[in-house]
């Protein structure tokens, strides 16, 4: 269970997602982390504070302000109710977002949502009398920013970020049982699918292209890797019509996860090691 991470831990929390792109270990390990810049309401001074997360789809992500079950609401979310754009840091991008704190039925089913991932989420409410906000933030346009990454650190950042995800969604559909697949769970399938599919589309669109006018050599890995996204692209199509079913089964779901998973992590692995003595100094 992840929620808001004690203040006493936020520092080396911090340092350790900022040196690892993302990675945490320790009871954090496998988490959905992000790091959360504001302003601070009193003091105009930014205020980072490592945070759980739910995808939401569409550049948009939920976090949700427990404080631990507390009577009081978390400074975070008093900073950004003053000040609504703030910085996310996803381990390899870094962004700005807008803060909208979500009300009635919106909030009342994406808490749902959180609350039948993690039942700690349903611990928290029942101890406080106040209602937990649930606050989504909204990617605001603008060029990616890798914090200072160089581009082959950004690239095997990003094909790590992947990884992470795909494996916690697998390890997700395994726990759901024999039941009916969770909205959350499907959400967070379509994110990905989502996300994976938008980064091979750039690639095929703008990176490779660049990389054989640069180098001419490089056409056959090119070839090669453009049918290889082909492939994926069609597994990333089942997932997402087996997901998006309403009798969805988890061990449907499942399969083409592991479908996927085989077939992606070969790509990647492909990609890396055709591309990144390359892309050192592009």
């Amino acid at each position: 269970m992840t929620h808001d991470v004690p203040h006493d831990f936020n520092a080396s929390v911090i340092a350790e997602f900022r040196a690892n792109r993302g990675t945490v270990g320790g009871h954090f390990a496998g988490a959905r982390l992000l790091l959360l810049t504001t302003t601070g309401a009193r003091s105009g001074r930014p205020h980072t504070t490592p945070l759980g997360y739910y995808p939401d789809g569409d550049g948009r992500v939920l976090v949700i302000a427990s404080a631990g079950g507390s009577p009081r609401h978390p400074a975070w979310y008093h900073n950004l109710r003053a000040t609504p754009r703030v910085t996310v840091e996803s381990g390899v991008f870094t962004y700005q977002a807008d803060a909208a704190v979500l009300t009635g039925e919106e909030r009342d089913r994406a808490f749902a949502r959180a609350v039948e991932s993690d039942r700690g989420w349903a611990a928290y409410q029942a101890g406080t009398s106040r209602v937990i906000p649930v606050v989504a933030l909204t990617e605001a346009p603008g060029p990616p920013d890798f914090g200072g990454l160089g581009f082959a650190e950004a690239f095997t950042g990003i094909h790590d970020g992947f990884r992470r995800e795909l494996e916690l969604i697998r390890k997700e559909v395994a726990e759901q049982g024999t039941g009916g697949l969770g909205v959350q769970l499907r959400i967070n399938c379509l994110t990905f699918c989502g996300g994976l599919h938008t980064h091979h589309t750039g690639e095929d669109g703008m990176m490779f292209p660049a990389l054989a006018r640069q180098h001419p050599h490089l056409e056959p890995v090119l070839d090669r890797l453009g049918r290889e996204h082909e492939r994926v692209a069609a597994l990333l199509a089942e997932l997402e019509r087996t997901v998006s079913a309403e009798d969805a089964e988890p061990a449907a779901v499942l399969r083409e996860v592991e479908r996927l998973t085989e077939e992606l992590e070969a790509h990647l692995r492909y990609e890396e090691e055709a591309l990144l003595p390359v892309l050192g100094g592009t």
